[in-house]
């Protein structure tokens, strides 16, 4: 079995190969089979194109090794295995390692090693998507830019992205998340970032820490690996900044701070439309006047962070405040939906992917800023947050005042602890209230109408996406995109 890519010479292929055998041989101590090159890395077989290299990681539930004679047939150029796998030819294009996981964060190391890209890490409770994405469009105008894709943070994804990445690269952007102490001082010493960004710190997945003291110190981990010289990006508006600053501190960190009128980076003023904001920002003495392609006042704040990565990164400011007015709120993360009906369309704002108290209200207050169509109403519909310990009923119950700011017309509901944020809501419309959040997509799929600006906020658990999935079924012509 032969992948196509095989069929060209080393010579032709050598201007686009990520990684020839040899230098993954080298890389990960393994023995090489064949000369060959690869372009692109893959952990999943059904994403494998031609060219690329098939990493047969362990897991749970499936082992990369059983879908590696697969990987090959679409055309993988090779394979990183750690054990003979039958039905592959005797031939066959590989690199034998002792432990696949082990070789990813080999080759992690080695490509952070061979680049001489700037690193900027994100980090924080909450927006590090959005803020990944948003330092990517703002660097990538000052230079070739590398970075993660979704929301690869963890064990796999941060060594993944790393292994991605082409030697040419300038900037690299990479998000490390973690749900426990211990995961992220790792993931940075590995990616030893020059500039590394806290977006904030909040009680989110506090069930497994106990308080949002502890989640601040898991936080300030990404310290751990910067660069000597390096710089830490810190909100000042937080009430975990004093403890943050300490570590970096301590980490010989310089520290650039933002948010706050006290802060080397500031917002002087900002105007909040319903699908966009413009915002004027001080950037360590230089003024800044920039279109922030999505709305949120959450996201103003995090591209205040964007601008002193940016200058630390030493690329262009202009140019980058420039790029940020191509930003759209990443998918399920307040992404905009116009969906067309037979009578007119709705505007679907999809905030399903997770939830946390303070993500919540900013949802809640995008909802508010949306002006409905002719006889549209501002409908929410909520589900449950997850991994907030035994506070859990308190967090929702304080939603209520934030859940009435937002002035929706109808209120739906789904989970346990929903429930109480239903019983806590002051008088209004009555809200409907389901034990999962299956049982209302029949309700909002029956009176959903023209105009309506539906918003859909959960955690993953609370499975809220397919919500959104089913409101998005119902436009006659389906089509995705921000308004």
């Amino acid at each position: 079995m032969t992948a196509p890519a095989l069929d060209r010479t080393p010579r032709a292929q050598a201007a686009d190969a990520l990684w020839t055998a040899a230098e993954l041989a080298a890389a990960t101590g393994g023995r090489a089979q064949g000369d060959w090159q690869a372009t692109s890395v893959e952990i999943d077989s059904r994403q494998v194109q031609p060219g690329a290299l098939f990493l047969a990681l362990p897991g749970t539930v499936q082992d990369g090794h059983d879908h590696a004679v697969a990987a090959l047939g679409q055309g993988a150029a090779g394979l990183l295995v750690s054990r003979p796998v039958p039905g592959l030819p005797p031939d066959a294009p590989l690199v034998m390692v002792p432990d696949t996981m082990a070789g990813l964060t080999d080759l992690a190391a080695t490509a952070r090693a061979r680049a001489p890209a700037r690193v900027v890490a994100v980090t924080g409770s909450v927006g590090k998507t959005g803020t990944k994405d948003m330092l990517a469009l703002a660097l990538g105008r000052s230079g070739p830019v590398h970075a993660s894709v979704l929301s690869y943070n963890n064990h796999v994804g941060v060594p993944l992205t790393l292994a991605r990445m082409p030697a040419p690269t300038r900037y690299a952007v990479l998000e490390i998340g973690m749900n426990h102490a211990g995961e992220i001082t790792p993931l940075s010493r590995l990616a030893r970032p020059h500039v590394a960004i806290v977006t904030t710190v909040e009680p989110v997945h506090i069930g497994h820490f106990g308080s949002v003291e502890a989640v601040a110190d898991a936080k300030a981990e990404i310290f751990a690996g910067v660069a000597p010289g390096g710089v830490a990006v810190l909100n000042r508006d937080n009430h975990q900044f004093d403890r943050l600053a300490a570590v970096a501190r301590t980490a010989g960190l310089e520290i650039v701070t933002f948010g706050a009128e006290a802060a080397d980076v500031r917002l002087l003023n900002v105007v909040l439309g319903d699908d966009l904001s413009t915002v004027q920002a001080d950037v360590a003495g230089t003024r800044l006047t920039y279109r922030l392609g999505a709305p949120g006042r959450h996201l103003v704040q995090n591209s205040l962070a964007v601008l002193a990565a940016v200058r630390a990164a030493g690329a262009d400011l202009a140019l980058a405040g420039l790029a940020l007015g191509e930003f759209r709120a990443p998918p399920g993360r307040g992404r905009r939906h116009q969906v067309q009906l037979r009578q007119g369309s709705f505007t679907l704002i999809d905030e399903s992917y997770n939830a946390s108290p303070v993500s919540m209200r900013a949802a809640l207050d995008l909802l508010a800023r949306a002006e409905p169509g002719a006889r549209g109403r501002r409908i929410a519909v909520l589900g449950d947050m997850r991994e907030l310990g035994p506070d859990a009923t308190r967090f929702h119950v304080d939603l209520a005042p934030a859940v009435a700011a937002a002035r929706p017309d109808l209120v739906f509901a789904a989970g346990p602890e929903m429930e109480h944020l239903v019983a806590a809501l002051p008088p209004g419309p009555a809200p409907t209230h389901r034990a999962a959040a299956a049982e209302l997509i029949p309700l909002l799929t029956a009176i959903v109408r023209p105009g309506d600006v539906v918003m859909v906020k959960g955690s993953l658990g609370s499975r809220m996406q397919p919500v959104t999935a089913a409101l998005l079924g119902l436009a006659v012509e389906p089509r995705e995109g921000q308004d």
